[in-house]
């Protein structure tokens, strides 16, 4: 051995979104002159930098480099020790190669947002608004939620009532409002309420919605009926009150001695012949627009043209599954679940753009991780099936590249290479069928997703446009939720849970190029 390491100190302690340093202390104790380059390893890697990344020792010498540990204030630096290393590379004397290990603790903190979707709900006898809540800290979430009102005007049934939330993670809660008081007639009314996130050792976090109470008989039905009523009075006392007089204008004719004539004899009914219209218009046949049907009747001993049979456009069912030929939308499938997603990762040998088995199995446990994170609100596997790939799991892959909403940020009229993400997720959320133009749209875009996650460099980018912030708040307008135009962390969890427009549907794709081939 030509080299001796040391680290100084061997453990320590860093807050995520600050940063500590290390020093690393190493001697050439080797005879000859050697420069040494020095590599991070482990999962804490990508947050170390070492300066300077090279030092050159003569024999019997001692240099140290410095170690900078700066682990982003987000989910993904997980509270709790991290085993690390730094590889030391001798460049002449390369046996001596060694890794000097250590230990590094990120502290744990705490964030939690929560938001009503919607804001306001209308009822006359309950509500039911939903409180999305997101752990946005590094440690797991647990909480209760409780409603409470000025007045205590309502009641809550809330389910459920307690969370249990992992970073990085969001929970759906439904809540039921319920007025203590039935208001029969009257105008509407608004009942501000709270629904609080609390946690053990610390301050509720309040969310604030409103309850509008309408009343059982609208002021419309109430004048609707008092005059029906009103007028129901009239009438009968006009009826009581006046009694017209009948008398009879018959008279009784005598018979005397004459003989009473015999009344005729009743003719036979004689039916009509049916006239015969000279130029009588020939009954047109309905058209068919499905060009199947038979026609109509027309005069007779003419021959009867058949109707043409309309060709159908060929249209590419949705979801894609093991039968459809390799394509590109399974490819980038493929190349995100390699890179991991929903703590899912494609290990396993696999045909590039083919739905086979090791892929429906990584992509089957994507969608079970989904329902694990987001319980009955993920629709993966309810919209597509388990290990299949349409409209909600496409959905769901693309948005797993954002990790919280601050990571998704688009300015109007600025290249940013988050855009073609954002605008890929609208393609597949907001569609039921995706035509030819649309089809073209979504391909550019999912190769530059592809070449995003095999690390091109450039990144591919876009300039995010006045609308795109329109297609957004279309998508909130589904849902009902608050129509911003931007991704904020309602509109992002729906995208990760595979909320998508016209839920029921498995959508189409009405184009001849249908399934677009892999690309190298």
């Amino acid at each position: 051995m030509t080299l001796w390491t040391s680290l100084e100190p061997a453990s320590t302690t860093v807050d995520p979104g600050s940063s500590t340093t290390v020093r690393l202390r190493l001697r050439n104790t080797g005879d000859v002159v050697d420069e040494y380059r020095f590599e991070p390893v482990g999962d804490v890697a990508p947050y170390v930098t070492v300066e300077p990344p090279t030092l050159r020792l003569y024999p019997g010498t001692t240099g140290a480099v410095e170690l900078t540990f700066s682990p982003p204030r987000t989910p993904d630096s997980t509270a709790g020790p991290h085993p690390f290393g730094v590889r030391v590379l001798p460049t002449e004397n390369t046996d001596a190669t060694t890794v000097t290990e250590g230990n590094i603790t990120f502290t744990p903190f705490m964030e939690v947002r929560a938001e009503l979707v919607p804001h306001t709900v209308k009822g006359r006898f309950r509500g039911r608004p939903k409180l999305a809540v997101d752990n946005l800290g590094n440690t797991k979430f647990t909480g209760s939620i409780s409603g409470s009102d000025n007045g205590d005007q309502l009641s809550y049934e809330i389910a459920p009532s307690n969370v249990q939330i992992e970073p990085g993670r969001a929970a759906f809660v439904d809540a039921t409002l319920k007025p203590k008081q039935i208001t029969w007639a009257g105008q509407k009314q608004s009942r501000p309420y709270e629904l609080a996130v609390r946690r053990s050792g610390t301050e509720p976090l309040p969310v604030s919605g409103t309850y509008v109470q309408r009343s059982v008989m609208p002021y419309w039905l109430m004048t609707v009926l008092s005059l029906l009523l009103a007028l129901t009075i009239a009438g009968i006392v006009l009826w009581f009150s006046f009694q017209p007089n009948f008398r009879s204008m018959a008279k009784e004719i005598p018979m005397g001695n004459a003989a009473a004539k015999a009344l005729p004899e009743e003719a036979p009914e004689v039916k009509p012949e049916k006239p015969v219209l000279e130029d009588a218009p020939k009954e047109q046949p309905e058209e068919q627009s499905d060009g199947d049907g038979d026609g109509g009747g027309g005069g007779g001993g003419g021959d009867k043209e058949e109707p043409e049979e309309e060709q159908e456009t060929a249209r590419g069912p949705l979801p894609i599954t093991s039968a459809d030929k390799p394509n590109l939308f399974v490819q980038f499938a493929q190349v995100r679940l390699v890179k991991g997603a929903g703590g899912c990762k494609l290990t396993r040998d696999h045909q590039v753009g083919k739905l086979d088995s090791a892929t429906r199995d990584a992509l089957a446990c994507f969608q079970t991780s989904n329902d694990e994170a987001y319980g009955e609100f993920s629709q993966l596997e309810k919209t597509d099936g388990l290990g299949k790939l349409g409209r909600s799991t496409m959905t769901a892959l693309l948005a797993a590249h954002f990790v919280a909403v601050k990571s998704v940020p688009m300015e109007e009229g600025k290249e940013d290479p988050e855009v073609p993400w954002v605008r890929n997720i609208m393609f597949w959320s907001n569609n039921v069928e995706i035509d030819e133009a649309e089809l073209a749209t979504t391909v550019a875009l999912t190769k530059d997703n592809i070449a995003y996650l095999r690390g091109g460099d450039p990144k591919p980018t876009s300039v995010a446009t006045k609308n795109l912030a329109n297609w957004i708040k279309s998508y909130q307008a589904i849902f009902k939720s608050e129509q911003t135009g931007t991704v904020n962390e309602i509109t992002l969890n729906q995208w990760k849970a595979g909320w998508v427009k016209t839920q029921a549907e498995p959508g189409t794709v009405p184009a001849e190029s249908w399934l677009p081939a892999p690309v190298e």
